[in-house]
């Protein structure tokens, strides 16, 4: 089994502030926790390239990537809205964090690697088709997606999304596309109050009550997404691996814990190897509270390179 783990230094650059949880110190956390388990040795290392235009205009209009080119301060930080701010370098973070998924998609059609984790920021899944929202600057798993269905003719691609909040800007992009099928557990009532109801048929949209446990997540991932997953047999598996809906995060109140997430990496990865020749990209979307965000990659990257379940190092 090889792991292709993808990252850039280009991704420490941008900052929202020394305030802001979506901080450069996220991916040194990930790569520290990785690096001390023994982890990150064993994987295919290598520095993501920036998407070019044309990659990112097959799911973001020209007119909206040449307004955020306009607004890339010379100097301090500018504010696009209320969550997401942008400082000289965002952008340029921004297109090696797509670009790092582009190279995964890659590697995986060329066989180069069996499966891929892209540790990139800043994150994409709030990323609407023109619109900045939720620290996301570009959709960093839709990039990939479209970028897989025209280099190398994909038919079925399945994005699982285990963020704690919803993939609202995955499926402003894909909704009714019939050949995208997009899965999406998240707390709710909460952030970005929309695309809440399922009003498309190729979205499975699982709802998560606050005080939800490891138990209850994993019954219904076996109840809503695995049927919908074995009926659409995917040809290719991206995960937006959001670690926010830790018990330790402070960003919700849904308590997963490691072994959680190494569960749903290893279903994700057994929907690839039947139906995707184990074809599988993941991507880091949220994960705020660096200790659990370190220990939870641990268990994500454990599982990709087909390695038992234990206990994190501590971080």
């Amino acid at each position: 089994m090889i792991t292709a783990y993808i990252t850039h230094p280009h991704c420490a650059l941008h900052h929202m502030g020394p305030e802001h949880p979506e901080s450069p110190k996220r991916l040194e956390a990930i790569n520290a926790g990785l690096a001390l388990a023994g982890l990150l040795q064993q994987t295919m290392q290598s520095d993501a390239k920036e998407a070019s235009r044309e990659d990112l205009a097959r799911v973001h209009p020209h007119g909206h990537l040449q307004a955020l080119k306009d607004v890339v301060p010379h100097q301090d930080i500018v504010m696009l809205n209320d969550d997401t701010l942008m400082n000289p370098d965002s952008l340029k973070a921004a297109a090696v964090a797509a670009g790092a998924a582009l190279r995964g998609v890659d590697q995986v059609f060329r066989h180069q690697a069996d499966n891929v984790f892209c540790a990139v920021r800043p994150p994409g899944h709030h990323a609407e088709a023109a619109g900045t929202m939720g620290f996301c600057f570009y959709n960093n798993i839709a990039v990939a997606a479209a970028y897989a269905r025209d280099r190398y003719a994909a038919q079925r691609i399945a994005i699982l999304d285990f963020d704690v909040h919803q993939c609202n800007g995955t499926i402003d992009i894909f909704q009714h596309d019939p050949n995208i099928l997009i899965c999406s557990s998240f707390q709710t009532p909460f952030y970005p109050w929309r695309y809440m109801e399922n009003e498309c048929h190729n979205v499975v949209n699982t709802p998560l009550k606050a005080g939800t446990t490891g138990e209850d997540f994993r019954q219904l991932i076996e109840d809503q997404w695995l049927p919908a997953l074995h009926a659409f047999k995917p040809d290719l598996v991206l995960l937006s691996a959001g670690f926010d809906a830790h018990r330790d995060d402070p960003m919700s109140d849904i308590n997963l814990e490691d072994g959680d997430f190494y569960w749903i990496t290893r279903v994700a990865m057994e929907i690839a190897a039947l139906y995707a020749d184990g074809r599988l990209v993941s991507v880091l979307e949220g994960g705020y509270h660096l200790e659990s965000l370190a220990s939870a990659s641990q268990a994500h990257l454990k599982a990709l390179l087909g390695l038992p379940f234990a206990a994190a190092t501590a971080y």
